[in-house]
Order: structure tokens, then sequence, then C-alpha cells
């Protein structure tokens, strides 16, 4: 198991990370399962460890692994102010996706992620890529793009991302299974070094080689769109 500290000692770059990834940045995180409500349904996921395994998945071969990789590129893009490449990356994200479910995940959290850091955190480069992409960036090219440009680095920026969508489905399962809430900080503390290890994939993930090969996942969502009673949007 490894650890990962937060390496910048800029105390502003440190507040705008937690304040993004906290559950009260309204981004409307808390209405998307990414497939799970169907999970609980079929009787696929009824327990603890079955959460951690299905949240494992989406890391490791799912959207985790494919969003990580988006992440890393759009903020070593906007660290270098390569706006053409931001760009690519930004049309490569909103058509990357295997649903319409999980489209609208990805966007929607993107564009309110925009929307709101837009008004919070003023930056004219990020105004400009939000231009440039009105309500069209996915969520990770979006925080990708903004944490670079505020100043806080790769490494501590993808995993806080990273956890913070485990942590989401986390607590859908929570509410789905349902499981207690000592049962959910459980799963989290289990999911640590799958989300480091995602971090890691992450970091040296190229474009052109990068995808999911976790087919299951995009059924569920694509059944859920259908589901009879739901709780959640994917």
């Amino acid at each position: 198991m490894t650890t990962t500290t937060i390496t910048t000692t800029d105390g502003a770059a440190l507040y705008r990370l937690l304040a993004w990834l906290s559950p009260a940045y309204p981004i409307g995180a808390y209405t998307y399962s990414h497939g799970l409500e169907t999970a609980v349904e079929d009787g696929a996921v009824k327990d603890r460890a079955g959460l951690v395994e299905y949240i494992a998945t989406v890391l490791r071969a799912g959207a985790g692994r494919v969003d990580g990789a988006l992440l890393a590129a759009a903020w070593r893009a906007a660290e270098a102010e390569d706006a053409a490449a931001l760009d690519e990356i930004a049309w490569l994200a909103a058509a990357w996706r295997g649903t319409a479910e999980t489209a609208l995940e990805t966007m929607a959290q993107g564009t309110a992620f925009t929307t709101v850091t837009q008004s919070a955190w003023p930056d004219a480069r990020f105004m400009a890529l939000a231009a440039r992409h009105p309500r069209a960036l996915a969520h990770p090219v979006a925080f990708g793009a903004a944490a670079a440009w505020h100043g806080i680095p790769l490494r501590p920026a993808l995993a806080g991302w990273l956890a913070a969508f485990a942590a989401n489905l986390v607590s859908a399962g929570v509410r789905l299974v349902p499981l207690g809430q000592t049962d959910g900080q459980i799963a989290t503390a289990t999911l640590h070094p799958v989300v480091e290890a995602a971090a890691d994939a992450a970091m040296d993930a190229d474009l052109d080689a990068v995808g999911s090969a976790a087919p299951m996942l995009d059924l569920l969502s694509m059944r859920h769109e259908t589901q009879y009673t739901r709780l959640f949007r994917s």
C-alpha cells in the first residue's frame, strides 16, 4: 500500500482542491450511481464486499481508467498553455462514452463544475476554455485544466478526483444496498490502494492506448435507462 502527499506549499492551492472535492461543491454528483442501481436491483451487488468490487472495477477498467487519463492529459495541456491540445482532449472526452447515461453523468457534472468554478474561482484561461466548449466539457477535463491553472499538482489532483468519484459511489451503495455508514467508511478505506493504483496508471497513460474493458458496466448502464423504479440518474 502506498500513500500520497500533496507536495505543494501553496495553501491556496490546497484550499481549492479540498473545496472542489467536497460533497458541498454543487455539481450534482449525488444523483448518479454509474449503473450501480441496476447492479443492486439484479442482486449482483448485495453487500459491502460486492460494492467494493464494483467500484474497484470502475476504477481499474471502466470510467475511472479513462477519466483519470483524460484528467492528466488536460492538466498537462493546460499547464503547457497548449490550447489546441486541450481542445482535442475536450472533444475526445465528450465522445468517449459508452452509454447515454454515462455521457450525461460526466457532461452534466462538467458543466456544473465549470459554471460554479468560473463564478467562485475566476481565471481568464478557464473562461476561454469554457467559451470554446459551451456546456460541453467533461468533468475530468474541466477539473484537470482548472487544477493546472490554479497551481494544484497533478498527482494530488488525480488521487483526489478519483477518491471523490469512488466516495460518491460508496455513498450511492450505502443508500441502495442498503449498508450502514460504518460499512460505507470501511469500503472507502478498503478502496484506498485501488484509488492510488488508478492515479498511478493515469499518470503513465497514453490516450492513444487507453480504453475501458468492463462491458458489463456499460450493459448495466444501458439497462438503467429503462429501469422501472430509479433513485439515480445513471
